[in-house]
């Protein structure tokens, strides 16, 4: 698959995003609560670091591949959102400490980031050779769009039972699980055995939910551009600006009632492009979606999802004195 990435621009990027973890990892190697003044610090510099990136994507290689760069980016910022949610209740559902959750969320992000990798290699070596890769891609995207629309409709689309997580279940029978978090400590002694802490557990749950996450968010950004390069690295931005903005978004996701079915109309628009892209690559006359449309619909379907979600709060809000008394 044609890339617009050097060697040199595949090193220099992998270099960089393995010292901005080095930083996540310093910055939170004393366990804290995070302020507001620092996650929206960390916040701005994860939001300026892509954008600026993408200028130069955007004059060294051309309007397209900006346009197919910041598409992407969006896309995977907004899945980011919904990784977010699912992380917010399993640090919930553990009952994680306020100080070590920025610690869960990095080891998260790291384990996000090798499985996307993984996967887009995969994804870019089986579409170079076959493309009815295209199709399955978008029927990922299809029944995963439907699946997220159902759950919204039935009210289930962020649910997390912890004692039915299979990772969990797993866990439990090799080793004994102790009550107490011990810091950021995967196992302690206690009473001449070795046992795992909550937080090995919580770790684990959320390296299961990346695995879920991957099979989504690599075939929607495939779905807006075949560059395996800059697949990865809107998946990297994406990622990487994770644990600063859980802080930030903590209290406000749950305003974003309607972000489920915002994010399954756009992984059905996506599944549907892949669908069309793969006949267009076998009947040339149908034809295939312009990546400047894929921005208008998608930016669309975000204004609306906030919109209608901020209306429906607001209404729920007003609603709730009046149920009181």
């Amino acid at each position: 698959m044609s890339s617009i990435a050097s060697p040199t621009l595949w090193f220099i990027t992998i270099a960089v995003v393995l010292a901005l973890l080095v930083v996540d990892f310093v910055a939170t190697r004393r366990p804290h609560e995070v302020s507001m003044k620092e996650a929206l610090a960390w916040s701005a510099f994860y939001v300026a670091l892509p954008l600026t990136f993408g200028l130069y994507v955007w004059n060294a290689h051309g309007g397209d591949r900006g346009l197919e760069y910041y598409t992407g980016y969006l896309v995977e910022k907004t899945l980011s959102v919904d990784n977010l949610f699912v992380f917010m209740l399993l640090l919930a559902a553990f009952a994680v400490p306020e100080v070590l959750k920025q610690r869960v969320l990095l080891y998260g992000i790291i384990g996000a980031l090798v499985l996307r990798g993984i996967f887009i290699a995969l994804g870019a070596a089986a579409l170079s050779r076959f493309d009815w890769v295209f199709l399955i891609f978008g029927g990922v995207l299809l029944l995963t769009g439907i699946k997220l629309l159902r759950d919204a409709i039935r009210g289930q689309e962020h649910e997390v039972d912890v004692a039915e997580m299979r990772i969990v279940k797993l866990l439990r029978r090799f080793m004994p699980v102790s009550d107490e978090y011990d810091g950021a400590k995967i196992t302690v002694v206690k009473k001449g055995v070795r046992m795992l802490t909550p937080f090995a557990l919580v770790t684990a749950a959320v390296f299961a939910t990346d695995i879920v996450f991957a099979v989504d968010s690599v075939p929607a950004v495939y779905g807006i551009t075949g560059d395996p390069y800059l697949v990865f690295v809107t998946n990297a931005f994406a990622l990487l600006g994770l644990r600063a903005l859980y802080f930030v978004l903590e209290g406000a996701l749950s305003a974003l009632v309607h972000l489920s079915y915002g994010l399954a109309a756009i992984l059905g628009f996506i599944g549907f492009k892949l669908v069309l892209h793969w006949a267009h690559l076998v009947w040339p006359s149908v034809p295939d979606v312009p990546t400047l449309a894929s921005l208008f619909v998608i930016v669309g379907i975000l204004a609306v999802t906030v919109t209608t979600s901020l209306i429906a709060s607001r209404r729920q809000k007003a609603r709730e004195p009046e149920a009181v008394g």
